[in-house]
């Protein structure tokens, strides 16, 4: 009998992720939000609505947390009405959430009381891929506890990655988002350095991505950027990275590790939320270099 999942968080990409469910013939129970839309649509295809997290967890086998960060996932396990007061032997909490390794490790360990399991499993791609089912997962698991899990997994991702114990598949996001926000801050400089010193920006596209410099972050930011003067191509907020940043650096300050390159991607995705871009996308930090510096992209 397939299991009955749970699904708190069905925003931007957890819509997608709880479509694909259904669509493999799952059985979803999704939590109502003030934002109705996907909600609504969820329950158009078969889904049922409840009111908790505690209501959502009593009715289902799998639960799934896809929420913005460590905040959000204690509130929703550790508040009133919360997954932790309907935990119980044979549940499995799988948190796709972006979050901290040091709450994974607690959040386990208080489930573990109560004979429940939990799986990080943080995403990476858009929600574009969420529809599409084609998402990547890093899971940091029991490696027992995976192999149920992943077939779950499989409902909404392309590719799927065993990491190791619990708090792996946190730890391989934030170092992952390291790199990937740190290719855009290095794309946002290098932008405004061209616009700065005269190089035509097309053809300097044109050396970067057919050389060692290229990379799918490159891809997704500059062209939008010199087509059309959009900045959306990487449809991940600013705010979102500067948190993800920050959840890094204090996981690399913990080991201890001497680090640079953290706390200067950290600065810079705060320097473009400051400087007018607090609802941006993660390309706004190319304008926002240019605004600092006082240079106009000339395409």
């Amino acid at each position: 009998m397939a299991k009955k999942i749970g699904f708190v968080g069905v925003g931007l990409m957890g819509h997608g992720m709880a479509k694909n469910l259904l669509k493999k013939g799952y059985e979803v129970t999704v939590m109502a939000h003030k934002n109705r839309k996907p909600i609504e649509d969820l329950v158009a295809q078969g889904a049922k609505e409840a009111t908790t997290p505690k209501e959502v967890t009593a009715q289902s086998d799998v639960v799934i947390l896809c929420v913005t960060g460590a905040p959000q996932v204690e509130q929703v396990v550790y508040g009133k009405d919360g997954i932790l007061e309907a935990s119980r032997a044979g549940l499995a909490l799988l948190d796709c959430s972006t979050s901290e390794p040091s709450m994974s490790e607690r959040v386990a360990k208080d489930l573990a009381a109560r004979k429940a399991d939990y799986i990080d499993a943080p995403l990476a791609r858009s929600p574009v891929e969420a529809e599409a089912g084609k998402l990547n997962a890093m899971v940091g698991a029991d490696e027992k506890v995976f192999g149920e899990i992943r077939p779950i997994l499989e409902t909404f991702c392309e590719n799927i990655f065993y990491m190791g114990p619990i708090g792996s598949g946190a730890r391989t996001k934030l170092i992952y988002n390291l790199l990937t926000m740190g290719h855009a801050a290095l794309i946002a400089e290098a932008l405004c350095a061209c616009a700065a010193t005269g190089v035509d920006l097309a053809r300097f596209a044109k050396v970067v991505s057919a050389g060692g410099a290229n990379s799918g972050i490159f891809q997704l930011i500059v062209p939008k950027i010199l087509e059309n003067n959009d900045y959306s191509g990487l449809k991940f907020s600013l705010a979102n990275a500067a948190k993800d940043l920050r959840y890094y650096n204090r996981m690399i300050a913990d080991v201890p590790l001497s680090a640079h390159m953290g706390p200067a991607v950290h600065n810079s995705l705060v320097q473009a939320i400051n400087t007018g871009f607090a609802d941006g996308l993660v390309g706004d930090m190319v304008a926002a270099v240019c605004k600092l510096n006082g240079v106009e992209l000339k395409k």
